[in-house]
This record gives C-alpha cells, sequence and structure tokens, in this order.
C-alpha cells in the first residue's frame, strides 16, 4: 500500500504546479490526493497568507496546525474521516466559511470558537439529535447552513417538520440546505406605503 502524502509534499507538489510560493498565496488546494493526505501536519503553519484552504476528498481524521493561519476564511474538509470540531479554536477569530460534509461528525462540541462563521455545510454527517443542534446557536453570525443527510434531518424530514423545528433552534438563519428562510413578521398595523 501506498504511504499517505503528507502536507509538505502535496505544498511542494502545489507550487510546482502553481508557480507560486504556498507562504504567500492566499488559496492553496490540496484536495483528492493520491495517496490522500491523511495529517494535517506543522507544514500548514507556513500558510501564512492563505484565505482559502480545501484538503477536501483525503483520509483526515483530525483538524490541527491551523494557528499560524491568521488571514484563514474559508476552510474546505469535505469528504474526510473528521470525526470532531476540535483543532479550529486557531482561526476562530477569522474563519467565515467551514465546508466539512461527508465527515463523521456527530457531536458539535468546540464549534462555539467559530465566532465569525457565517457558512457552515455539513451535511451527510452523524448528528442524530437536538442536543447537538443547537450548539449551533451559539455561532453569532451564522446566516447558512446545510445540514441535509444528517440523521436528526432525515428523521425530522420524513415528520414533515424539519424547516421548522431547525428555524425556531437557529433563529438568526437566512439559508437552511439552499433554502431561503422566510420569517414571518409580526404586522404592528405601521404600514410604510
Amino acid at each position: 500500500m501506498a504511504k499517505a502524502t503528507t502536507v509538505r509534499d502535496a505544498l511542494i507538489k502545489w507550487e510546482e504546479k502553481s508557480g507560486m510560493k504556498a507562504s504567500e498565496a492566499k488559496e492553496i488546494k490540496l484536495y483528492g490526493h493520491f495517496p490522500p493526505i491523511e495529517k494535517m501536519d506543522p507544514s500548514l503553519s507556513t500558510l501564512v497568507n492563505c484565505e482559502k484552504l480545501s484538503l477536501s476528498s483525503n483520509c483526515i481524521e483530525k483538524i490541527t496546525n491551523l494557528n499560524s493561519l491568521k488571514n484563514l476564511k474559508i476552510l474546505s474538509l469535505g469528504r474526510n474521516n473528521i470525526k470532531t470540531f476540535a483543532g479550529l479554536e486557531g482561526v476562530g477569530d477569522t474563519l467565515e466559511e467551514l465546508w466539512i460534509s461527508y465527515n463523521l461528525i456527530e457531536k458539535l462540541k468546540g464549534v462555539n470558537c467559530l465566532k465569525k462563521l457565517k457558512v457552515l455545510y455539513m451535511s451527510n454527517n452523524l448528528v442524530k439529535d437536538w442536543g447537538e443542534f443547537v450548539k449551533l446557536a451559539d455561532l453569532p453570525c451564522l446566516a447558512d447552513l446545510v445540514f441535509v443527510g444528517n440523521p436528526l434531518q432525515d428523521k425530522h424530514t420524513a415528520e414533515g417538520n424539519w424547516m421548522d423545528e431547525a428555524c425556531k433552534r437557529l433563529p438568526n438563519l437566512r439559508k437552511l440546505d439552499g433554502t431561503p428562510v422566510i420569517k414571518q413578521e409580526v404586522d404592528d398595523g405601521d404600514e410604510n406605503s
């Protein structure tokens, strides 16, 4: 069996292909490596200017080594083997979008560190109860959530009350599973027409 690709090796290949220095780049795509990347190793710390990092379609199990990515706004980790949000603390003050669909996330512990997160795509994970889901209410800026394919969503979609129940728990959402959230405005009788 082939040895896993290291982030260091992937970055070297990326630099050769792009003709750019990884340490200066704003966007870096390290997705779908063969053999896959299994660890987010310390060489990520060189990506000080990176605003968008893609490590999707690999075999990463843990989020690590993001502390020096002080400009990171978009992180794509879809289609990996990630089980937890632990490791995102270092980008908690800058990250605006997290794409983490098709992973193995069951618990949302640690998600509350993402103070600027606006977009969370976490479809096809393993979240199955409201007790975990409501931890998303700790994200003050969250406006767009994709949660389709989680056991919780599957169950309540079958019962016909997913949108209502989810929006009740996350009143600031503007979009859920790709559908705009329509808020019922309370009519106070003050018409501006």
